[in-house]
């Protein structure tokens, strides 16, 4: 199921990993209001951005723990 939500991401604080090199393409996170969590391509800042809600960040981030996104 897909929720749409209207949430301006205009003054959300976009952080990378402290991993992350400037060769490196990444993600960016921000940690928006009502605990959701966006996240986007650094090297697209102005296009499409997902947007978790708590229950989804924790299940993406328990999977990405657990190696269920890793390439064999």
């Amino acid at each position: 199921m897909t929720v749409e939500h209207d949430l301006d991401l205009s003054g959300a604080r976009w952080f990378k990993s402290n991993r992350s090199s400037a060769s490196r393409d990444c993600v960016e996170v921000a940690f928006l209001s009502s605990d959701f969590v966006g996240v986007r391509d650094s090297k697209n800042p102005s296009g499409p951005a997902l947007v978790f809600s708590p229950t989804q960040w924790d299940a993406f981030t328990t999977a990405i723990a657990d190696g269920k996104f890793s390439q064999s």
